[in-house]
């Protein structure tokens, strides 16, 4: 699958823990591109797992995201972003900034997630964390991500699928 992107545009992956967003971003994007919730938890905390940053660590990604933005640099959000809540404020710099918002989501199976879960070693969840975010992320009605603001829309469901994005800058 060919996604063609514009240079300056919000991308955004949605997906729960473990379904490769942020080896997709690696593969696909320049590091400087990548505002990672993980990294601004680290950045905090020296602890990207540190889940007591983590309001801190999305203020620090929205204020990263709004300066990027402002410098019209193609800006990549790697965080689970399965709840409405978690997108609206980046759909709401995508607008203030108008640039378009590309929703990348990460839909695989469960049993690809709870494999890859399994095998982690840089984190640690249980399954009732992997449960919760499917449930979010089922929640999510495809055809509505348009609605909230998104002017292109991927799903991805299988390993394969994500595997086969080639991703070309207009």
């Amino acid at each position: 699958m060919i996604l063609h992107l514009p240079s300056f545009s919000l991308v955004v992956l949605i997906g729960v823990s473990g379904s490769g967003k942020s080896t997709f971003a690696k593969r696909h994007f320049r590091p400087t591109e990548i505002v990672s919730s993980d990294h601004c938890r680290a950045l905090l905390t020296d602890d990207e797992n540190d889940q007591s940053a983590t309001d801190d660590a999305f203020a620090l990604l929205h204020w990263l995201t709004d300066k990027r933005l402002l410098r019209r640099r193609l800006t990549v959000i790697d965080a689970t972003n399965v709840q409405k809540k978690a997108r609206q404020p980046l759909l709401d710099l995508s607008r203030r900034h108008q640039c378009p918002a590309i929703a990348i989501v990460f839909d695989l199976p469960e049993g690809v997630l709870n494999q890859r879960r399994k095998t982690r070693l840089d984190r640690s969840f249980g399954d009732y964390v992997l449960h919760r975010q499917r449930a979010a992320l089922w929640q999510t009605d495809w055809r509505w991500l348009e609605y909230e603001g998104f002017s292109q829309v991927v799903r991805l469901k299988t390993v394969e699928e994500v595997d086969g994005v080639e991703i070309v800058r207009e």
